[in-house]
């Protein structure tokens, strides 16, 4: 075997995922990743036919096993599957999620390469819906989550986090793996982990995974609302390591109720906030390239539905911690891309 193709292990945490689970493992064995690879899915436990489908691709692909992840959490099931990997070489791929062809060749050699010890390409969020394109253009924009190198692209370097990651196992051992008590934000903080005991995380263009983002507008909320308690939190836990972007829905969401209360008590300005959020929102849906009138329509929808809910999520995980709170979107059948 060669030294730049060591042998892998590709972890995945799994919940109610019946849709896109067989097209995320075949991407994986689409590969044809010349080193010896190994795929753990973590199962929890969800209510539609993801486990049915993961016991069928464990029949047919001898390097597929599973084990049980009860709580369902990503954190827990991710340790998990790190304790039993037999490889030395950990790549992490999400159940709604396609690698690219090439992903983990390529990622294999550019960590080699630069000494990384974590490394992370682009998120290419994708839809098939209206509505659901309109999610994936907004995850793509810096005007929908924000600039980060993974959702917008960048030139490679160091980096503040990683989407999924590659590891080296070594790196995963010496900081004692994921945070368990996080449930959202798990990379980002595990990627500041790795920073503190002098690893280096790193970002490549070249490496994309496809993301199929929620197709829901319920599922979006609650998404973005848990997401954004958790940053909330994790912010205010590390405030020298948080990013700036950060505060700007937040900040949004203080703008607007702050112009409507001066509204309510007759200070005409007090709309200012809004039609000036309003007006922006519009010109974004008019302008927006690659997308249907349809999906147009939706991301005036979708823009304020991310922004907001993230911004009153941000504020309550601020001031009063995430504590146990989880992704409700998720807890059903009706989970990712749906």
């Amino acid at each position: 075997m060669a030294v730049s193709s060591p042998a892998v292990t590709v972890i995945m945490p799994v919940l109610n995922e019946e849709s896109h689970l067989e097209a995320s493992v075949q991407s994986i064995l689409d590969q044809g990743y010349v080193g010896e690879l190994e795929i753990i899915l973590a199962l929890g436990p969800s209510h539609d036919k993801t486990n049915e489908v993961a016991a069928e691709l464990a029949n047919r692909v001898p390097t597929l096993r599973f084990i049980d992840n009860p709580r369902g959490l990503t954190t827990i099931g991710l340790n998990a599957a790190i304790q039993i990997a037999k490889h030395d070489y950990i790549v992490r791929v999400d159940a709604h999620s396609e690698l690219a062809p090439g992903y983990i060749a390529d990622g294999i050699k550019i960590l080699l390469e630069v000494g990384a010890d974590q490394l992370g390409g682009i998120m290419d969020a994708k839809g098939k819906s209206s509505f659901q394109k309109a999610v994936a253009w907004a995850y793509k924009s810096r005007f929908g989550i924000g600039g980060a190198s993974y959702h917008v692209g960048g030139e490679a370097g160091e980096a503040e986090s990683a989407y999924l990651g590659i590891f080296k196992k070594s790196a995963l051992d010496r900081v004692s793996g994921y945070d368990e008590s996080i449930i959202r934000g798990e990379d980002w903080d595990l990627a500041q982990r790795i920073k503190k005991t002098g690893g280096l995380v790193w970002f490549s263009p070249e490496l994309r995974v496809t993301y199929w983002p929620r197709g829901r507008f319920s599922n979006l909320v609650k998404q973005f609302y848990s997401t954004g308690i958790w940053r909330g939190d994790l912010t205010h836990r590390d405030l020298g390591g948080a990013s700036k972007r950060y505060f700007a829905p937040p900040a949004l969401v203080v703008a607007l109720v702050a112009g409507l209360i001066w509204l309510a008590f007759g200070r005409i300005l007090g709309i200012l906030p809004l039609a000036g959020y309003s007006a922006a929102i519009l010109a974004l849906a008019v302008t927006a390239r690659g997308l249907s009138l349809k999906s147009r329509v939706a991301l005036a929808i979708v823009l304020p539905t991310m922004h907001l809910s993230w911004g009153v999520g941000f504020i309550k995980g601020f001031i009063g911690g995430a504590g146990t709170t989880i992704d409700k979107g998720r807890l059903s059948g009706k989970a990712a891309g749906k």
